[in-house]
């Protein structure tokens, strides 16, 4: 079978950069979003450990203003510890850049909170350093919804690709066939999956016996 590794995601091509999933940022999001944008970062963070992609994490004044990141992240890499910052952009602080460099990893997977600052400015100067970047659209939010989609249509008319997070776990997986990770990949969708999970269970519980 064809890769298709040019197009589609390799996880051995891959970097998770997840920027300010911390409780300040979550106020100030759009109230609808919010339950749906904590599964959405915690499924996404829990793929990246089922395929084995390094994640960087960071946040933003966590002591002094946002407070301490999500831990539907934090718990999936314990001991993982965030790299703090001041700057808006992550991209502009050294250790962000070389946490992210020292992987090897050319393709950046983002999810962010806010959208239109903290996922849109490090996604284009990630790109204009020559990464190749995917923001994870459904794990985003922004202060707003045209926050957040004027950002999405920013980011992708500057050459970022958008995606969900259940895509990106199966674009990861790729075939149904591959058992080393078929299990905690079906595991998880019947954890995160909303309908798509409760459909895999109801087949495993009913249909295959």
């Amino acid at each position: 079978m064809r890769n298709y590794k040019n197009v589609l995601l390799d996880p051995a091509d891959c970097v998770l950069l997840v920027i300010d999933h911390q409780p300040q940022m979550y106020f100030g999001a759009e109230g609808k979003l919010r339950a749906q944008i904590m599964n959405a970062v915690k499924g996404l963070t829990k793929a990246a450990a089922i395929f084995q992609i390094p994640v960087v994490m960071t946040t933003v004044t966590a002591n002094t203003f946002a407070g301490v990141m999500y831990d539907g992240v934090t718990n999936v890499f314990p001991g993982h510890q965030p790299i703090d910052r001041t700057s808006l952009n992550a991209w502009e602080d050294p250790r962000v850049r070389k946490a992210v460099a020292d992987t090897k990893r050319k393709k950046i997977i983002l999810a962010g909170m806010w959208t239109e600052v903290c996922v849109a400015f490090p996604a284009l100067s990630a790109m204009e350093d020559g990464y190749d970047v995917y923001f994870v659209a459904d794990a985003c939010a922004g202060s707003s919804k045209e926050a957040h989609d004027t950002a999405v249509l920013r980011m992708v008319q500057k050459g970022a690709s958008p995606l969900t997070w259940q895509a990106a776990l199966l674009e990861f997986q790729r075939d149904w066939g591959d058992k080393i990770t078929y299990a905690p990949v079906t595991a998880l969708i019947k954890e995160c999956g909303g309908v798509y999970g409760q459909g895999l269970a109801y087949a495993e519980n009913f249909c295959g016996k």
